[in-house]
């Protein structure tokens, strides 16, 4: 695929005004706050694993409605100190996965703490997370569930699982609770801006390819899911335009990265059909944290820089975790 979206310098400036929910602010503080009422009960199960470079805890803590979320939290071997840490969450569709996946950042020297993400984890990663909470009639994948209310919609699950497991990464004695930056592609980057604009401290936040933002123009700019999921459902049903993209407006990475206050990194490939470039823009552009950058890669797809994008982050990661 060549490129399809707007030009470059046009994409640099994109800052379309989206309607935002007069009581964003409100139903947020209100989602975490009944999600605070639960005890964190963070537990950290050491994990027997034929590797000698790390140490690795199988992580159960209470995510939205006091549900059990689970989690890995890996560690350089022997570690004794309190150390920066990096949340981790997963792409569309997958889970937390096996412990051996996730090693590089405890190879670079910091915690790792890897969500898992509830009622995913059959596409790619596994997972080990239910989601038990039910919904009116969806498309088949997760964009639609619960999407006639923005209570009952599923991410406001996952992005309330996605605060709490920096709650929990921060609970571990081996874990430096000033120091935590979150980060993820595609569906995780998704939620980590949303969790870099609802968690006011962290150190760092990193957007590889961003899932969740702009919306109104996903859903109708690309013919690939997930974004196709929304316009599935509104084919069938006709007429729930309107409160189908109210709801997903208080769900929307461009009003979270308005709120953004750490430093950030995000990635955008220009020949990306999954997350369109104007959307991935429309976010950075938001963006109201400092020291922001966008690493541009011209003919990728949704694979963004890959592995020379993982460079470029812990090129860029670790100064800001060690200050």
């Amino acid at each position: 695929m060549t490129h399809f979206d707007l030009p470059l310098d046009q994409l640099r400036t994109y800052r379309p005004v989206l309607e935002e929910p007069e009581d964003f602010d409100a139903f947020w503080d209100k989602t975490l706050a009944e999600a605070r009422e639960h005890d964190l009960d963070a537990t950290f199960t050491p994990v027997d694993v034929p590797l000698t470079t790390v140490d690795v805890f199988d992580v159960t803590y209470a995510g939205f409605g006091g549900q059990p979320v689970k989690g890995w939290l890996v560690l350089p071997a022997g570690a004794t100190g309190p150390l920066p840490a990096v949340v981790e969450y997963i792409g569309y569709g997958g889970g937390r996965g096996l412990p051996h996946t996730h090693l590089l950042w405890a190879a670079a020297g910091f915690a790792h703490f890897v969500m898992d993400t509830r009622g995913q984890g059959s596409a790619g990663l596994v997972g080990d997370t239910p989601d038990p909470v039910g919904s009116g009639p969806s498309h088949p994948g997760f964009m639609t569930r619960g999407v006639e209310d923005p209570y009952a919609y599923y991410y406001r699950r996952v992005f309330t699982d996605g605060v709490r497991a920096v709650e929990a990464a921060r609970s571990h004695p081996l874990v430096d609770a000033s120091r935590v930056a979150v980060l993820g592609a595609s569906q995780g980057g998704g939620i980590a801006i949303a969790v870099g604009g609802l968690v006011p401290d962290l150190v760092a936040v990193a957007a590889d390819v961003p899932f969740l933002c702009h919306f109104p123009r996903a859903a109708t700019l690309t013919e690939r899911n997930p974004y196709r999921e929304i316009g599935y459902y509104l084919k069938t049903h006709i007429g729930a335009d309107e409160q189908v993209f109210r709801t997903l407006s208080y769900f929307d990475g461009v009003h979270f990265a308005a709120r953004g206050t750490a430093p950030a990194l995000f990635s955008v490939g220009l020949e990306d059909q999954t997350c369109p470039p104007s959307t991935v823009f429309a976010a950075f552009n938001a963006y109201a944290g400092p020291d922001k950058a966008i690493k541009v890669y011209a003919f990728n797809d949704h694979e963004g820089g890959g592995y020379f994008h993982q460079a470029a982050q812990l090129d860029w990661l670790p100064r800001h975790l060690r200050g």
